[in-house]
């Protein structure tokens, strides 16, 4: 997930809110390998409120489940908000500071103002 921390003001910045309000979904071939280790390196509880906040949580569960690499069904959910699901358009939204980065075609724009470094 993306931070603002290297804003004026900012000490943490992290996790970004997300405001999407275009998103796209696309089909990518599903790799149960690559799905189980990248689980580990993530901030699971800021990947469930990320896909909560686009309303794609589509019952992935509040706590990381113990059998994961076991579970097909539980890999496929991670693998479709992970690999296929895009913000097109939206705003990513700093916590502290509320201030906003747009997101155009599915890149967010996070340079900052001279007076905010």
């Amino acid at each position: 997930m993306l931070t603002s921390k290297c804003m004026k003001g900012v000490s943490v910045g992290y996790p970004l809110k997300i405001k999407a309000v275009d998103v796209k979904e696309s089909e990518v071939d599903f790799n149960p390998d690559f799905i189980s280790r990248i689980i580990p390196k993530l901030d699971w509880p800021v990947l469930i409120k990320a896909a909560d906040s686009i309303g794609k949580k589509d019952n992935l569960p509040e706590d990381l489940l113990p059998e994961y690499e076991t579970d097909t069904d539980f890999l496929k959910k991670v693998h479709h908000i992970l690999l296929e699901i895009d913000v097109v358009n939206g705003e990513l939204i700093c916590p502290e500071t509320g201030r906003k980065f747009p997101i155009n075609n599915g890149i967010p724009n996070m340079l900052l103002n001279e007076d905010e470094v």
